[in-house]
Formats: structure tokens, C-alpha cells, sequence
């Protein structure tokens, strides 16, 4: 990972996990200036196939795109609370093979809950799926809005990790700065 003071580009793979449509999105960028679009998807498996294909399917899509874009870490939708079980299992199971691949490499995983992404990308954490999709183009200056809603949540996860992560690595830059400074005037 880039030390804040390089301004080299961070490449974050986004996940926006679920076993009938997987979000996959890409994005780089350095602190200070708007992230780049690398790449956006979605994986579609069917709803009447086997889980376990449907987990195979899920982790052969996420390693290939580990493998053609190479990012330095992975943001992962963290699984909140539903109504509906079934759901929120297959979500989590979803989840779980995207932190298993990119740990399998070796790369930090952060999980972000919904709420963590929306106000990162719109400014307040309870926009609903339009307004993060508007944010989202509008921010990777696309043509196009991202689609379907999956793929601008993934996108909409790598931009608020890229954003969270040049942050806190800007403030611990800065802390140094001032422990040093702080130590130099004490002696």
C-alpha cells in the first residue's frame, strides 16, 4: 500500500456479495484526486442451481478478476440484519468466498456495512440505490450509470474504502509529522 506522502494509486476491488447477483467493481486513485473506473460487473448465477456451483461459480469469476486487475485490497460489503434468512445466508456465503480469495493472495480485506458507503459516496447513509448510482457516476465521470444497482454498489464500496483508506492514511502521515515535530522541540 502507498504511504500517504508518495501519492501512488491504490487499486481497490469492491464486492458487493449475493448468490443470484454479485457486484464486482474496480476503481484506482490517490488522495486528493477522483478515482478512476478499472473495471465493473456483475456475476449472475441461477436461483434454482446448486449452491455449491453457485459458491464455485461466484469464486471463479472473483479470481479471475484478482488475477486480470490485480488489486492492492478488497472491500467487502459487511452482511447486515434482513428479514429474510435465506438471504441474508446466501449473501454471507457470497461474502465469505470474495474475503477467502483475496486472503489466498494475501491482500487486506475491509468489510463496510451499507450505511459506512452510502454516506461516503453521497453524503448521507440512508440514499437509496439511485442517488449512490448518480454519486457514483457523476464521481468515475462515466457516460453511463453503472448497471445493474449491484455493480454501482460495488463501485460505490471500492471509491468509500479508497476514500477511508487514503484518509486514514493521511492522518497517521500527519501524526507522525507531528510526533516528530513534538520530539524535536522537546529536546
Amino acid at each position: 500500500m502507498a504511504a500517504y506522502g508518495q501519492r501512488q494509486p491504490i487499486r481497490v476491488m469492491g464486492v458487493d456479495p449475493g448468490l443470484t447477483r454479485c457486484g464486482l467493481g474496480a476503481v484506482e486513485g490517490v488522495l486528493g484526486k477522483p478515482p478512476t473506473l478499472v473495471a465493473v460487473g456483475v456475476i449472475r448465477t441461477e436461483a434454482d442451481q446448486d449452491i455449491a456451483k453457485r459458491l464455485l461459480a461466484i469464486e471463479a469469476e472473483i479470481e479471475r478478476w484478482l488475477d486480470e486487475y490485480k488489486p492492492d485490497t478488497v472491500a467487502v460489503e459487511r452482511v447486515f440484519s434482513q428479514n429474510n434468512v435465506r438471504t441474508v445466508m446466501g449473501t454471507a456465503q457470497a461474502g465469505a468466498v470474495a474475503i477467502v480469495s483475496a486472503a489466498r493472495r494475501g491482500l487486506p480485506v475491509t468489510l463496510h456495512t451499507p450505511s459506512e458507503v452510502k454516506a461516503a459516496v453521497t453524503g448521507n447513509g440512508r440514499a437509496d440505490k439511485n442517488q449512490v448510482t448518480t454519486m457514483v457516476t457523476r464521481l468515475l465521470q462515466l457516460d453511463e450509470r453503472p448497471s445493474p444497482a449491484d455493480a454501482a454498489d460495488a463501485l460505490a464500496l471500492a471509491i468509500c474504502h479508497l476514500w477511508r483508506d487514503s484518509a486514514i492514511l493521511r492522518r497517521a502521515s500527519l501524526a507522525r509529522v507531528a510526533d516528530m515535530n513534538w520530539r524535536r522541540e522537546a529536546q
